[in-house]
């Protein structure tokens, strides 16, 4: 069973980082393509960043592009979310997700999700 659980979301002041954390279990890494997407309240869930499997590709939202880094660490199974210089705008609640085969960052190709994290960001 594919498991992903988020964790280091909080409340930061404009301007701050913050760094998300994703632990996976249930499935061998490599093989799956890692998202992270953002749903604030009111609007769709958008995609922030994604690693296609084997971290071929690597794809940002183009209002976090230069801000945010995604990477993996394939011995903690792990994927990891770098937020700097963080914007009110950013508020919102965090998601991993997990899916072999996805080529694009679109949530609807994503099959595993985790729970979430609120990451709020005063201005």
């Amino acid at each position: 069973e594919v498991q992903l659980v988020e964790s280091g979301g909080g409340l930061v002041q404009a301007g701050g980082s913050l760094r998300l954390s994703c632990a996976a279990s249930g499935f061998t890494f490599d093989d799956y393509a890692i998202g992270w997407f953002r749903q604030a309240p009111g609007k769709e869930r958008e995609g922030v960043s994604c690693l296609s499997s084997y971290d071929v590709s690597t794809y940002y939202a183009g209002s976090v592009k230069g801000r945010f880094t995604i990477s993996r660490d394939n011995a903690k199974n792990t994927v990891y979310l770098q937020m700097n210089s963080l914007k009110a705008e950013d508020t919102a609640v965090y998601y991993c997700a997990a899916d072999p085969g996805v080529v694009l960052c679109e949530a609807a190709d994503f099959g595993s999700w985790g729970q979430g994290t609120q990451v709020t960001v005063s201005s």
